[in-house]
Formats: C-alpha cells, sequence, structure tokens
C-alpha cells in the first residue's frame, strides 16, 4: 500500500509495526515522519508567538466603566493557557497541524465594542464570549452551523475580514502616536515625528515588513523582539521614562521567569445581559458568532487543502471535531479572560514544513504552555513594538480584497460599508450590521428577494434593531 505526496512514495508499513504514536496520528500513512512533525510543530510557533504579546496589547488598550484594565503578564499567562491546551486538543483529537489561538479582530472587538463603546465591565465582556463559544458548540452538534455559514454571500465573509484588517492598521497607527484624535475631523496625524516612540516604529515597521516580504519564518515576532531591544537601547543610552513613561518599565527585569499568575481565569460573569437588556445582548453575541463562524471554516477549509486533507469531494475528514474544538477554544478564552480562540492561518507555516498530522499540532501547544513562565517579559514591550505588527497583519488580512466582485454594486457596496464602517466607528459589529442591512434591501428592491437567505433576513432584522437601540438609547 503507498501513498503518494509531492512526488515522492512513501510505503505505509503494517499497522502491527507501527508505533503507538505512529498509529494514533497516522504519521507515516499520510506521508510524513516524527521528526518532521516536531519540526513543523515549532514552525507554526514562531510565526504566530507573536499573540502572545499582540493579544495583552490590544486587551489592554481600554479601561471599563469601573475603571479597571487587564494587566499585561495576566493576560499573556491565559492567552499561553488557552492556546496551548485548546491546540494540544485539536491535535490529539481532530489530528490535524492546526494551532489555536486568540483571534485577531475579535479581541479588538471584546476591547473596543464591548467594553470601549457597549459599557461592559471585563468580565461581562469575557461573558459574551464564553456564552457565543458554547452556543456555536450546539450548534455544531446539530449541523445548523454549517447552514448558517451557507446563508451569508462569500464575498460579504471577505470583506468582514477586510473591514477587521483596516480596523487592526488604525489601532496599530494610534498605538504608534501616528494618528490621534483630530480637532474637525475624525483623526489628524500626530504634529511630531521627531520623538523615540516614532523612531522605533519606523524601525519597527519597515523590520517587519521586509521580514514579510522574505517569507522569514517568525517574522512577527522576530519584529517585536528586535524593535523592543532597540526601545531598551534607546531608554538606557536617554535616560528612563523616553518610551515607558516616568513610572514605566525600562529595562530587562532581573527576573525573566515566573510562576505564572491565573489571577483571569474564572473571572467571568453573564452580567452582560442585565446590562445589556435580554434582548439587546442578543447583538454582540450574534456578531461575534458571525465573525467566529466564517472565519474558522475558510480557514480549517484552506488549510486542509494545503496540506494534502481533503478528500475527493473537497471536505475535510474530521471537521465536525475541528469545529468543536474552535467552538470549545472560543468559550475557552471567555472563561479564562483571554478572548475568543480561533485555529490560525499561520498554521500553514507548519503544514508548510511538511506537517500532515495533529502531532504537529501538539508540538506548538506544548510550546504555547512553556511560555506559561515568561510573563515577567511582558512589560518590557512598549506599544511601539506591536504597533508595526498591527499594521503588517492589516496588510495581510487586506490581501482578499480583490477578490470580491466591485464590478456588481448589489455586492459592491454593501461591501464597502463593511469595511469602512469597522474602522471609522471603531466597532466590528457596525461593520458587520451595516453590510448585512445594505445587502438585504438592495436584494428586496433589486426584486431578487428570493436570494436571500431567510438567516440573512433574521441577522438583518437583529442589526437593525440594534443601530435603533443605540441611537434612541
Amino acid at each position: 500500500m503507498t501513498t503518494t505526496e509531492h512526488d515522492r512514495t512513501v510505503r505505509v508499513p503494517d499497522a502491527r509495526n507501527a508505533s503507538t504514536l505512529d498509529r494514533h496520528f497516522r504519521i507515516t500513512e499520510r506521508g510524513s515522519s516524527v521528526r518532521t512533525e516536531v519540526v513543523a510543530g515549532i514552525a507554526t510557533f514562531l510565526t504566530m508567538a507573536y499573540i502572545l504579546f499582540l493579544n495583552p496589547a490590544i486587551l489592554g488598550a481600554v479601561a471599563d466603566g469601573t475603571g479597571a484594565t487587564l494587566p499585561f503578564d495576566q493576560v499573556l499567562t491565559v492567552t499561553a493557557l488557552v492556546a496551548g491546551v485548546a491546540t494540544i486538543v485539536m491535535g490529539l483529537w481532530a489530528n490535524v497541524p492546526f494551532a489555536l489561538a486568540a483571534g485577531l479582530g475579535l479581541n479588538g472587538f471584546v476591547a473596543f465594542t464591548l467594553v470601549g463603546t457597549l459599557g461592559l465591565t471585563w468580565p461581562e465582556a469575557m461573558g459574551v464570549i464564553l456564552v457565543e463559544g458554547l452556543v456555536i458548540a450546539a450548534l455544531v452538534l446539530t449541523g445548523f452551523r454549517q447552514a448558517v455559514m451557507n446563508a451569508i454571500p462569500m464575498d460579504l465573509k471577505r470583506a468582514i475580514g477586510i473591514g477587521i484588517g483596516l480596523f487592526l492598521v488604525i489601532i496599530g497607527l494610534a498605538n504608534a502616536g501616528i494618528v490621534v484624535q483630530g480637532e474637525g475631523t475624525p483623526v489628524t496625524l500626530t504634529n511630531d515625528f521627531t520623538t523615540f516612540p516614532m523612531l522605533v516604529f519606523a524601525f519597527g515597521l519597515a523590520l517587519t515588513a521586509i521580514m514579510v516580504v522574505r517569507n522569514v519564518r517568525g517574522g512577527l515576532l522576530i519584529g517585536i523582539l528586535v524593535t523592543t531591544a532597540l526601545a531598551i537601547v534607546i531608554n538606557e543610552i536617554w535616560g528612563d521614562g523616553v518610551l515607558w513613561g516616568e513610572t514605566g518599565i525600562a529595562t530587562v527585569p532581573s527576573d525573566v521567569v515566573a510562576s505564572p499568575d491565573f489571577s483571569l481565569v474564572g473571572n467571568v460573569s453573564l452580567g452582560f445581559v442585565s446590562t445589556l437588556g435580554l434582548v439587546a445582548a442578543l447583538a454582540p453575541v450574534i456578531a461575534v458568532m458571525l465573525s467566529d463562524f466564517f472565519d474558522t471554516m475558510g480557514t480549517a477549509v484552506a488549510l486542509g487543502e494545503e496540506a494534502n486533507l481533503l478528500d475527493r469531494d473537497g471536505k475535510l475528514p474530521n471537521m465536525n471535531r475541528v469545529l468543536f474544538v474552535d467552538s470549545l477554544a472560543a468559550a475557552a478564552g471567555g472563561a479564562a479572560s483571554s478572548s475568543s480562540n480561533t485555529t490560525f492561518i499561520e498554521s500553514a507555516a507548519g503544514i508548510g514544513e511538511g506537517g500532515r498530522t495533529g502531532l504537529t499540532a501538539v508540538v506548538t501547544g506544548a510550546l504555547f504552555l512553556l511560555c506559561l513562565f515568561i510573563s515577567p517579559l511582558a512589560g518590557v514591550i512598549p506599544p511601539e513594538a506591536t504597533a508595526p505588527v498591527l499594521v503588517v497583519v492589516g496588510y495581510l488580512m487586506m490581501r482578499t480584497v480583490g477578490e470580491i466582485d466591485w464590478r456588481d454594486p448589489a455586492i459592491g457596496i454593501p461591501a464597502l460599508l463593511t469595511i469602512t464602517v469597522m474602522p471609522f466607528t471603531y466597532s466590528i459589529a457596525n461593520g458587520i450590521g451595516a453590510g448585512f442591512i445594505a445587502y438585504t434591501v438592495i436584494r428586496v428592491l433589486q426584486g431578487r428577494f428570493l436570494k436571500v437567505h431567510p438567516l440573512m433576513y433574521l441577522a438583518s432584522a437583529v442589526f437593525v434593531w440594534y443601530f435603533v437601540r443605540g441611537l434612541v438609547a
């Protein structure tokens, strides 16, 4: 019995002679080896490890109504914890080389919409994530998730991702101090480009960009670390407070390794229902669910195709297991205050190194768990070091803009509203709602109301109520 992959023929040994590890992960059957899977797992980790620093930067950027913020080191700890456990479960149970971590865009929704706009406390905001994760898990079990996925036009799904990318760019530029709140205009350029923070940001953006251009493995993480090193050197030469402020950390802490602080685990509340009202609470839950729906399913299929795991019908084996683990990871992210966790497209890095089985994911997850002990390093990372990565990630999410059918106004106008309303209103939910409503109304006015899925009518109605309530509140 043989299997061919990338023009190589690998003989599959009799199952009786295969090791337990080989039999469980079907390593040889998929044309791989233990060494290849380990290397692939390391590659995936290096490519997505930037989330350990970026997630705390985004979640820590907003204080809730009580003045509470999420400490950088504690968020780093729970980010590593949930990513590590979820990725290992994905590898062991679904047997695919997919890694999970706190989703970019989703964490922005939590910080800037749930907390910043709707006024929820951090435990309440994480309660929204917990509920949506559990609801999606239930929908996976009933098969409803696939139905919802099929209801949304593909171009609107692309527009959601593109809008989130632009949103991240705005956040990155704001964190760097490049754009500030304007007078008479929503935002304006800073009037001083001669500061050290500007120098650090410019250096970091150039370095991170060239890493991406050259396809350097772990380029985003390298960008963060090297830019931070430059910031430390500047602080040491020109004095404390140049970058981090008078009370901030300006040098590497004496203790690089410390016991993890799990204070945020379980710091979750369902009080958002009483705060917003039962019906109003549905809108943010649905908004997060929609984003989670499309991101995971599209990512899983794309990664499965890259790893040659799709069957003849283009379906990924164990897809329900992949979606179920992803859904539980979202709920776990809420329960641990790390935000919704989702399957990362960066898993393609390990697949590119030859990873074909869940062993790749197990290795990646184990490396995340090792990072539980590096929280003292968290305070060393200035916002000028993570801002360039936000801008570059925004570019990566913008790359599908050309795939939208802009020649058709019925899809182009809703896509435009989705993409622009998100960053301009600092709300992912607003962008999704604007796009859904525009699409539904245009199709109805065209007389093509049968082209709109019933679930789109339902979602649009919810968003109409969401906007009206927000305007009259």
